[in-house]
C-alpha cells in the first residue's frame, strides 16, 4: 500500500509530463483503465498536518532556501501538495469511474450515468496539465483547476441519492422490493462514498492551504476541535428543520466531556451529528405527536485513554425501529421517509450535501 510520504518521494523523481489523448471515446476508456491499475495512496489527519506544516518538503526539495524563508516554505508546501494530488486525483477518479461503469444496476439509471460523466470531464481536466508542479504559477493555474473541480463535484451526493432513488422505483415496477440481496450496488455504494470522502477532504485541505492562516487550524482540520460546540451548533440547526417542519422541536441536553478538543475535520463532525440529531427529532414528533411534551434527547461526549477514541453518543424516546426493519436499516436503498418527500428531495437543486433548506427526513439515503 502506498503512503503519502513515499508518492512525495516518488513524484520529487518524476517528471512526467500530463497525459495526452484525442477525444476518441476508446482512447479516454484506455487512459481510464490505465490509472485506475495505479494503486490509490493512502493518508491520515496526521500526514495531513504534517504536510502542512512542510515537514516533509525535504523529501522533495533538495536546497534549503525553504529552511530561511516562511514565504518560500509556504510556496513550496503549496507546490508539493499540488504535485502529489497531480499524481494522485486521476488515479482515484479513474478507480470510480470504471466503478461507475461496472456497478449492476445502478449503471443504468439516468443519474449515474450523470455522475459518470462528471467524473469523466474531472479526469480528463487533470490529465490536461503537466504532472509536475515546477513553479508558483503552475501552481496557481492547477489551483483553478482543481477548485472548479471541488465545486462541479459538490451536488454528487444529492445526485447519487437521486439515482438510488431512481433504482427503487425501478425495482417496484418489476415488482422485486427485497433491496438487501443486491449486494453488488450497496458494496459499490460503500467504495463510492468512502472514496468520495477521501477525494473531498485532499481538495479542501489543499484549497485551504491556499488561503490566509486561521488559528488553530491546518486547512480545514481544526487542531482543537470541540465537539461540544459542533453539536450545540448541530442542535441548533436540527431545531431549526424541526420547527420549520412541526412547529416545534425536542430539547437535547448535551453531558460528558464538554471541555474535550482533538485534531478533526469540523464540517465533517457537524454533518455527522446533524443527521443523527435530524433522525432523532423526527422520530420523536412523530412518535409523540406534535404538540406533546416531548422526552428530551441526550448526548453524551465520552473519550478513550489517553484521547485516542472520541465517542458521541445520540438517544431519544422515539419509538426505536421496528423488529421487521432491522435486517433492512443498512441498506442505502430503505428509508423511512414519505415518498412525496423523496419526490421533493429528487427535485432539489441546492449545491450543498448538508443544507439546512434540505428536508428534515434528508435524502432517503440511507443509515450507511
Amino acid at each position: 500500500m502506498w503512503t503519502l510520504q513515499r508518492t512525495l518521494q516518488r513524484t520529487s523523481r518524476s517528471a512526467r509530463v500530463g497525459v495526452r489523448f484525442s477525444s476518441d471515446i476508446s482512447d479516454m476508456a484506455s487512459v481510464v483503465r490505465k490509472h485506475a491499475l495505479e494503486p490509490q495512496t493512502s493518508t491520515s489527519l496526521q500526514t495531513l498536518m504534517r504536510t502542512g506544516r512542510g515537514e516533509f518538503l525535504h523529501k522533495t526539495y533538495r536546497d534549503a532556501a525553504w529552511k530561511k524563508d516562511d514565504k518560500v516554505a509556504t510556496e513550496r508546501v503549496l507546490m508539493q501538495v499540488a504535485g502529489f494530488l497531480r499524481h494522485e486525483l486521476p488515479i482515484r477518479l479513474a478507480h470510480r469511474i470504471l466503478d461507475l461503469e461496472q456497478v449492476p444496476l445502478l449503471r443504468d439509471m439516468q443519474s449515474v450515468r450523470a455522475v459518470k460523466d462528471l467524473y469523466t470531464t474531472s479526469f480528463r481536466d487533470l490529465l490536461s496539465v503537466p504532472q509536475k508542479v515546477a513553479s508558483k504559477q503552475e501552481e496557481a493555474a492547477f489551483a483553478d483547476i482543481v477548485e472548479s473541480i471541488y465545486e462541479r463535484h459538490a451536488g454528487v451526493l444529492v445526485q447519487m441519492a437521486r439515482g438510488a432513488y431512481e433504482l427503487r422505483a425501478a425495482t417496484r415496477q418489476r415488482g422485486e422490493t427485497d433491496f438487501t440481496e443486491m449486494e453488488e450496488p450497496h458494496a459499490f455504494l460503500d467504495r463510492f462514498y468512502i472514496s468520495r470522502i477521501g477525494i473531498r477532504v485532499l481538495i479542501g485541505q489543499y484549497l485551504s492551504l491556499r488561503q490566509q492562516p486561521v488559528h488553530n487550524y491546518i486547512g480545514i482540520i481544526c487542531q482543537k476541535t470541540s465537539p461540544y460546540e459542533i453539536v450545540k451548533r448541530a442542535i441548533d440547526d436540527a431545531s431549526f428543520m424541526c420547527n420549520r417542519k412541526y412547529g416545534d422541536a425536542p430539547e437535547v441536553i448535551i453531558t460528558g466531556r464538554l471541555d474535550l478538543t482533538f485534531p478533526y475535520v469540523p464540517t465533517h463532525l457537524h454533518y455527522i451529528t446533524l443527521e443523527l440529531l435530524k433522525n432523532s427529532m423526527r422520530a420523536t414528533v412523530d412518535w409523540h405527536g406534535v404538540d406533546a411534551d416531548y422526552p428530551p434527547i441526550k448526548v453524551v461526549i465520552a473519550d478513550g485513554r489517553e484521547n485516542e477514541d472520541v465517542v458521541i453518543k445520540v438517544s431519544d424516546e422515539g419509538g426505536g425501529i421496528p423488529r421487521s426493519n432491522m435486517n433492512k436499516i443498512w441498506s442505502y436503498l430503505f428509508t423511512t421517509a414519505d415518498p412525496a418527500v423523496q419526490e421533493g428531495m429528487v427535485a432539489f437543486q441546492e449545491h450543498d450535501d448538508h443544507a439546512v433548506d434540505s428536508p428534515l427526513a434528508g435524502l432517503g439515503d440511507g443509515f450507511p
